[in-house]
């Protein structure tokens, strides 16, 4: 039965994020920005006593801040309805977001967590089922998805506007790591390059994750099949730290896929190309109030956010009229309207408007998931081809990497 709705704020939980964390603040900024979500309670830190000193910063009332994860689910789950989060927000290392999302999904929340979703297919799958079985809202931070030129690109490939698809190029390019930043206190380094926190991708694993959604959520095509090479650069690292690939898409396409955080220089180079049979869209996260479409027939045109002639979609992610840039939190905010909009139409029992609940689900996450099994799959194997699909023999452990060495990478002699 559903009960009556008065609108409100949702009311959100966050797991991890605390002091030192750099992603834990962009969701909560993010997810502030329409005055649509509050940050009501939250255990912010794998520290009982950073996380209480945490949530302290936040003003966090002291019954809702809590020292782990599992205080604060036994809190919620002792409150009545009309107190309790509506959803909590997981942003740790990936160790976590397995056993935390799991518990909260079944015990009937809905769950927004950052990518990569889990470590393995198996969990997963095993975390489809609870969320299937439990009916709840389940969203995944594949953030780059919630620009209004995404979502406009997404239209034009996805409604014919460049013809059939024939070659993707998703490119994306860090230069943080180029020095072991691991050794001199990085915490956001130190865990990235930890198997045990990471799981069993590096670079991969962390944006080679996104650039996968990003070519999926664009394109609607799936990957058939991929050969993968995976390289460890920086001295004494065992997880990838640079990735290339060739891709074969649904529907005969071709594509490429790079993910690197060596590349020096590099801040945040995340681009994206599209060709068809009559034209081509590119758009690049750090200009991605434009998106340049060229047209087989034609001049090529630069289309800007917020401009004349965008589809809905692309209307409905902007803010601030044509000239004024919108970005990073911008789009985040996107994804978590997204998924206030589907939590909205649940309490009030009705269907969701798509065009409002337009958010990665963990679908997406779990795909994500499988992509990154098959990477290391390929970038072990010998054959020139891996199968996206379930069946593989063997899938290297986070203990046992298959990477290519680089001559630089290894110790002296």
């Amino acid at each position: 039965m559903t009960l009556a709705h008065t609108p409100r704020r949702l009311r959100y939980a966050m797991v991890g994020g605390g002091r030192d964390a750099f992603i834990g603040g962009v969701h909560r900024q993010a997810a502030a920005l329409d005055g649509q979500i509050e940050l009501v309670a939250g255990a912010l830190s794998s520290s009982p006593d950073k996380a209480r000193a945490s949530g302290r910063d936040l003003f966090l009332a002291e019954d809702r801040n809590h020292g782990s994860w599992q205080a604060l689910l036994a809190d919620e789950l002792r409150r009545s309805p009309e107190e309790r989060i509506d959803f909590v927000s997981i942003v740790t290392p990936n160790h976590l977001h397995h056993p935390v999302a799991l518990a909260f999904v079944e015990a009937g929340f809905h769950v927004v967590c950052d990518k990569p979703l889990v470590h393995t297919s198996a969990q997963a799958q095993d975390l489809e089922a609870a969320v299937k079985r439990q009916g709840t809202v389940f969203g995944v931070t594949y953030n780059y998805t919630g620009y209004p030129l995404v979502r406009q690109m997404r239209h034009m490939v996805q409604s014919g506007a460049i013809g059939t698809v024939r070659k993707v190029v998703v490119e994306y390019h860090q230069g943080w790591l180029a020095t072991a930043v691991e050794d001199s206190g990085s915490k956001q380094a130190a865990w990235r390059v930890d198997p045990a926190l990471s799981g069993a991708a590096g670079a991969m694993g962390d944006i080679g994750s996104h650039a996968e959604n990003l070519l999926s959520t664009v394109t609607g095509l799936e990957i058939e099949s991929l050969c993968a090479d995976l390289s460890a650069m920086g001295a004494g690292r065992t997880l990838d730290d640079d990735g290339n690939m060739l891709l074969r898409l649904q529907g005969g396409a071709r594509g490429v896929l790079i993910a690197s955080q060596i590349c020096t220089g590099s801040e945040n180079d995340l681009r994206l190309r599209v060709s068809g049979t009559t034209g081509s869209l590119v758009w690049c996260q750090e200009n991605p109030n434009q998106l340049l479409h060229l047209p087989l027939d034609g001049p090529p045109r630069t289309l800007t956010r917020a401009s004349a002639g965008l589809c809905e979609a692309a209307v409905r992610a902007s803010r601030l009229p044509a000239g004024h840039p919108e970005g990073f939190i911008e789009a985040f905010a996107n994804v978590y309207l997204g998924v206030a909009a589907d939590i909205r139409a649940r309490l009030q029992g009705v269907a969701a408007d798509p065009l409002a609940a337009d958010y990665p689900r963990i679908e997406a996450g779990a795909r994500g998931v499988r992509f990154i099994e098959r990477v290391l799959a390929s970038a072990a194997s010998d054959s020139k081809w891996t199968a996206m699909q379930d069946g593989l023999d063997s899938v290297p452990r986070a203990t046992e990497p298959a990477l290519s060495r680089s001559p630089a990478a290894e110790p002296a002699a």
